[in-house]
């Protein structure tokens, strides 16, 4: 891992950053994430380990929306035909 040898709080930021992406809690992770980017201390490799989960969960993020306007929109239309009989 980038952060094996990462101090303590960093650490400690990471595995709730983790925690979050184990829990679907994709937003949380990204805010974790974001603000664990800003911290001057990380190495380059670090910074870019965050940067490649941060883009990850960006598409995550809005592939889940996608799902769920199409879920809506189904719905939506289902209802509307079952109204209609």
């Amino acid at each position: 891992s980038s952060f094996a040898s990462a101090e303590p709080a960093t650490k400690s930021k990471v595995d709730s950053a983790v925690s979050a992406i184990k829990s679907a809690d994709y937003t949380g992770a990204m805010a974790s994430l974001q603000g664990l980017a800003k911290d001057a201390k990380l190495t380059p490799e670090q910074q870019q380990a965050i940067t490649d989960v941060v883009e990850h969960l960006k598409t995550m993020i809005a592939d889940l929306a996608n799902v769920s306007a199409e879920s809506a929109t189904k719905a939506l239309g289902d209802m509307q035909k079952s109204l209609k009989k």
